[in-house]
């Protein structure tokens, strides 16, 4: 298991996504059959990044009890009502650890990157994601490239039509950070590294679009690893059903055997 943590950010509440956030806060909704969460964790665990932190939110009580009950959920099981002698068929193959934080339901995203300060034990270097984006993200390389220029964060950037924070970079130092444009551009991706004096640009109260990447934009403290191959995400009903057919096509290039 690689020391390094992860943290997801899986505590909003997905208004675009009323027709099944109703029922499930946004990073559950499955894909294949299975949650959103899982393959973010399965394609970390793929890197060999298997340690977890899951900022919890809206409706944090779904995404505990399915870890709570992984093993059962995703194996064959046997019970016998009354004289119970029964157990898993097998055994699950994913080796995580899972720290499960409640860092409020109205909280932004900075704010809940400072309510799990504590949990970052014993690292000077953290991943963290978003719980409703994918990519086949090459996360060692990613790594790799934060370890290099020596930079507080690295952010990946993609291409994608600009709904999402537009990155102004030059040779990978990212000068501006705009939450909202409207022309085609490398947009931010998650998929981030921070060193641990990240906690000293974000708070309680504050976002990380809008306040923290911004004021690490302009200290030079940001840099962009820029990510060519794919990238989506789960932001309203017209992305849920484009990862859908992707995954039914067989060909989801973020799938982990």
């Amino acid at each position: 298991m690689n020391n390094i943590p992860v943290v997801i950010l899986c505590g909003g509440s997905g208004t675009r996504l009323r027709e099944e956030t109703s029922f499930l806060p946004k990073p559950m909704i499955p894909i294949g059959g299975k949650p959103m969460l899982v393959h973010i964790m399965k394609w970390y665990a793929k890197f060999g990044f298997s340690r977890f932190i899951l900022a919890l939110g809206y409706k944090q009580e779904v995404i505990k009890n399915y870890f709570l009950h992984y093993d059962d959920l995703n194996n064959d099981i046997t019970i016998c009502i009354g004289n119970y002698r029964g157990g898993l068929h097998r055994k699950a193959t994913d080796d995580w650890e899972i720290s499960m934080c409640d860092t409020g339901e109205n909280t932004l995203k900075g704010g809940r990157l400072k309510r799990i300060e504590k949990y970052i034990i014993n690292c000077d270097t953290f991943m963290c994601t978003y719980g409703d984006g994918i990519g086949n993200v090459d996360l060692q390389a990613l790594l790799k490239f934060h370890n290099s220029h020596g930079k507080l964060a690295t952010v990946t950037g993609v291409s994608h039509p600009p709904r999402f924070g537009e990155i102004f970079h030059t040779n990978n130092l990212v000068e501006s950070f705009d939450e909202k444009k409207k022309s085609d551009c490398l947009i931010n991706g998650g998929f981030f590294v921070f060193d641990y004096r990240i906690f000293n640009y974000v708070d309680d109260v504050n976002d990380l679009e809008t306040t923290a990447l911004p004021i690490l934009a302009k200290a030079q403290q940001l840099m962009v690893y820029k990510h060519e191959g794919y990238w989506g995400c789960m932001d309203n009903m017209s992305d849920l059903g484009k990862l859908q057919n992707i995954w039914e096509s067989g060909e989801a290039p973020w799938r982990v055997k």
